[in-house]
């Protein structure tokens, strides 16, 4: 009888392995670094810029713990990796960007709210912006 539980037990745990990797491989293609190689698939980067001019963003994503890509005119996204409190960053927060110009700039602050409970959720420091540009097909 003991021989026919461990058979069992080790059949049951054999069929929940490749399950368990299919959610590890779910799981992997979200996290942050995932996502990010995602985004900028097919893009090489630029040199880093100081400021983005603030009317040229169209949108802007977070990628958790990790960056805030901006997305500019024509085919170019700018990642922000922050000087600090990137551990703050979640694609799920509300972003409220404290701006002095016309320009956001690595010298300007990202505050962010949780949009379930409107409440404060921790400020971000922008570093500089790295413009990533789609590589030009090769002509044949």
């Amino acid at each position: 009888m003991k021989h026919l539980s461990l058979t069992i037990t080790c059949a049951v745990l054999a069929a929940a392995l490749p399950a368990s990797g299919q959610a590890a491989g779910r799981a992997t293609d979200r996290a942050p670094d995932a996502q990010l190689a995602r985004a900028l698939e097919g893009r090489v980067a630029g040199d880093p810029v100081d400021c983005i001019p603030l009317r040229s963003i169209r949108s802007s994503r977070i990628i958790d713990k990790t960056a805030i890509l901006f997305e500019g005119p024509g085919d170019v996204l700018y990642v922000n990796y922050p000087d600090a409190g990137a551990e703050a960053l979640d694609n799920w927060a509300v972003q409220v960007t404290d701006t002095r110009s016309s320009r956001l700039c690595s010298i300007d602050t990202v505050h962010l709210y949780d949009h379930n409970f409107n409440s404060f959720a921790g400020v971000v420091f922008l570093g500089k912006f790295v413009p990533y540009r789609k590589v030009a097909a090769a002509a044949h």
